[in-house]
């Protein structure tokens, strides 16, 4: 095995051990679990902010817009699926910030909210490789067995390494731009490396 297979099998250690060392993740996962869905995780800020507050040393966990949700059912793409499922999250632990989201209908509301259309997506892990930015494309699950599984189609260097860079499978490069702009990075962890998306 490389030294960069080494190095990337630690940093699923050390993330498995973030994740469970939470107890407001662990909460959260074992939550979306007892909705029953086949397949499912939670990723994207909600597990960035974990990792990257850990790494800058912050006792205060920093404040969450939303908890992403992402499920994958391609014989239910029915907005009201998604909110169905909020509103149970809402209820078991009311006062967090929920968003469900089934990944197998994206592409029917796409277009509308970021300009362009794009194509079906075919799976849970699919979805995730089309995530914003490199950092932001992992999410985790959580086993019946309470095993961590971690899905990270593009390998954990980019949030291990505090590293914001566009990935361009989905998001524009205009898109981008407004979510460094918006979100204030550097701001929230000093360490965090910012990389210009190129046009």
């Amino acid at each position: 095995m490389s030294s960069a297979d080494d190095i990337e099998a630690l940093r699923r250690r050390q993330l498995v051990e973030l994740v469970e060392a939470s107890d407001w993740f662990m909460s959260a996962l074992r939550a979306v679990r007892s909705l029953g869905l086949a397949e499912w995780c939670i990723g994207a800020g909600a597990l960035r902010n974990l990792v990257w507050d850990a790494l800058s040393g912050k006792i205060q966990r920093s404040g969450l817009a939303d908890i992403d949700v992402a499920f994958f059912v391609a014989d239910d793409l029915s907005s009201a699926r998604d909110q169905a499922l909020q509103d149970r999250l809402c209820t078991l632990m009311p006062g967090w910030p929920w968003e469900v989201t089934n990944q197998a209908g994206v592409h029917l509301w796409f277009a509308q909210h970021f300009g362009h259309a794009v194509a079906p997506l075919s799976s849970l892990a699919d979805a995730v490789a089309t995530w914003p930015e490199y950092a932001t494309a992992v999410a985790v699950t959580l086993t019946k067995a309470d095993g961590i599984n971690i899905i990270a189609p593009y390998g954990l260097n980019d949030l291990f390494t505090m590293t914001v860079r566009h990935n361009p499978a989905r998001a524009s490069v205009a898109t981008y731009q407004a979510r460094v702009a918006a979100k204030k990075y550097q701001d929230r962890w000093p360490g965090v490396t910012i990389i210009d998306a190129e046009c």
